[in-house]
């Protein structure tokens, strides 16, 4: 995955969605789990019950629960449920529901790394607070068997040109690092519908990006592509839950880049043991054709084919 970047990266970024808490006892998890960066999690869901492994908050504008920059431990990434529920926070819940139905067989470790005004509105975010969340998992990845990374939230404030692609060292060598380590970064391509550019920072080169098809394996047409820098098609349909426990269907990158992830650690779980390089092969080899306005390419996942690939 040679992707070439250049530029550099803004200060603050507005970063757009593209789903009872035990507290941890065990000084080793042996279920996998996923880490999910994104907005906040209502942890009351009945189907939560017994899949969230921990919770984290890393906000630069202390605007955890604590009042600080840093929780972590149960109620670390809950909001007020009147809050949570409005657009801007409850997207998730959304992807956490979308990641235990598409493997239910692991656990989620959530990080909330979006911020909250007063007004409930949401606060931009650092590009090294991204990098701190993403350093966190690196340091736990052990102590909570963390098989890969989903963050579902992404810009597109990007500079024209073929190497487009902003580049930030701390959240590269983040990402890097995970990789060295054996853990995946998925990212959303993004939902505007852009031919030729991926959304940041699923255009990171060792990031995995992800696009969204249709249910019957279409490119969805909303769905971002770049011949060279998107990786992977995923399902970007998928039932999701709200908080306060309402149910829907979501539609874009941000599903199909957790359902990616879940088949990631699935593909794991079935053939355990071998290398990070080995298992993105696997994923690309047994790769089914799908076509849409973008093109034609051979990259949506067959989780069936890689498992007796």
């Amino acid at each position: 995955m040679n992707k070439k970047l250049i530029a550099a990266l803004t200060t603050l970024l507005v970063l757009i969605p593209t789903a009872s808490n035990a507290a941890f006892k065990s000084s080793t998890l042996q279920v996998p789990t996923i880490a999910i960066l994104d907005t906040a999690l209502d942890t009351s869901i009945p189907a939560f019950q017994g899949k969230i492994a921990y919770e984290v908050c890393i906000i630069q504008w202390k605007t955890c629960p604590n009042g600080q920059e840093f929780m972590e431990g149960p109620g670390s990434s809950v909001l007020p449920l009147n809050v949570m529920s409005n657009r801007n926070f409850n997207h998730g819940t959304q992807m956490a529901s979308v990641a235990i139905a598409s493997n239910t067989n692991m656990q989620v470790v959530f990080i909330r790394i979006i911020g909250n005004t007063i007004f409930g509105d949401r606060q931009a975010v650092s590009p090294a607070y991204i990098a701190k969340a993403l350093d966190w998992v690196a340091a736990n990845k052990d102590k909570f068997n963390i098989q890969a990374v989903a963050m579902s939230q992404g810009h597109h404030n990007l500079i024209a040109g073929a190497n487009y692609c902003p580049v930030n060292s701390s959240v590269n060598s983040s990402v890097i690092k995970l990789t060295t380590l054996g853990i995946p970064s998925f990212f959303a391509s993004g939902n505007l519908g852009d031919a030729k550019r991926v959304d940041w920072p699923s255009c990171i080169p060792e990031s995995i990006s992800v696009g969204a098809t249709t249910d019957n394996g279409e490119i969805a047409y909303y769905s971002n592509n770049d011949d060279k820098l998107l990786d992977f098609l995923a399902n970007g349909t998928s039932k999701i839950i709200y908080p306060g426990g309402t149910t829907g269907y979501g539609v874009g990158t941000s599903v199909s880049a957790q359902v990616a992830a879940a088949d990631w650690i699935a593909l794991k779980q079935s053939r355990p043991g071998l290398t990070y390089d080995k298992y993105l092969s696997l994923l690309s080899s047994t790769a089914l054709v799908s076509k849409g306005v973008q093109g034609t390419y051979k990259k949506l996942i067959n989780l069936q084919g890689a498992i007796n690939g």
